[in-house]
């Protein structure tokens, strides 16, 4: 079922979403080389308490941190660890959710730490794209498919590939709502946007192939190369899209 989102649901929401903004961009400037994944978490998980919220993944279907960090092979869902050490030249892609007034917050961003090469810079790049050409020109009754459409083709035109084991999904009370939003398909499939809907949207591109291999909270790709990570929750509007997580 998907539930649509009155003005005061809306509002509740904002404020959910700027904590998990203003969490990202806090990580990213503490990330640096030498830290553990953990001392990162604990970050995260410091200042979404300090603004009255609660971490949106912590203890969500077991999940054991409050963000996700994954690290170059690794796709998504990523467990913090006080063993894993960030080093020179990886990309680390943060998940980060924040609940807060009964309503979640959910983006992510891949950060590249020191010097990184240019292929993975390039990855990068295309995939922060790839959610900006997701939502292009997508307004009310526009197809939830013209979604994944938009972002396969960009990806794909870079040379790069579409995780598609992993979507998109609504968000609202629940951190998972329907609808599923997938990062690749037909254009003018699926179902009409509506006023009121909020989706998290999250661009999942791989280096080489498109295939993952899932164990558990496990989520790499299969062939070893990097993958990059782009998410935000936004709104459908009568306006438009708007990106509560920006």
């Amino acid at each position: 079922m998907i539930y649509l989102k009155s003005a005061e649901e809306l509002e509740r929401m904002r404020v959910a979403c700027q904590i998990t903004r203003d969490t990202l961009n806090l990580l990213e400037e503490k990330i640096r080389v030498g830290m553990t994944t953990k001392e990162l978490d604990k970050i995260a998980y410091d200042y979404i308490i300090a603004c009255g919220a609660k971490p949106g993944f912590l203890g969500l279907y077991g999940f054991p941190g409050s963000i996700c960090v994954s690290i170059d092979e690794q796709v998504v869902h990523g467990i913090p660890s006080s063993s894993r050490v960030i080093e020179e030249g990886q990309i680390v892609s943060v998940d980060v959710g924040a609940f807060k007034n009964g309503y979640n917050g959910d983006a992510a961003r891949t950060f590249c730490v020191g010097n990184i090469t240019p292929e993975k810079k390039k990855l990068v790049e295309v995939t922060k794209q790839c959610f900006f050409e997701g939502i292009k020109d997508i307004c009310v009754g526009s197809a939830i498919g013209d979604i994944g459409y938009q972002v396969q083709t960009y990806a794909e035109s870079n040379g790069f590939s579409v995780v598609r084991a992993m979507t998109g999904h609504g968000i609202g009370a629940k951190l998972h709502e329907d609808p599923e939003v997938r990062n690749y398909g037909k254009k003018g499939t699926g179902i009409r946007l509506r006023e009121g809907m909020t989706l998290a949207i999250e661009p999942m591109i791989n280096m080489g192939t498109h295939e993952v291999i899932i164990d558990g909270w496990k989520c790499v790709t299969r062939d070893g190369l990097p993958s990059a990570h782009y998410e935000n929750t936004v709104a459908i509007t009568a306006n438009g899209v708007e990106i509560l997580t920006l």
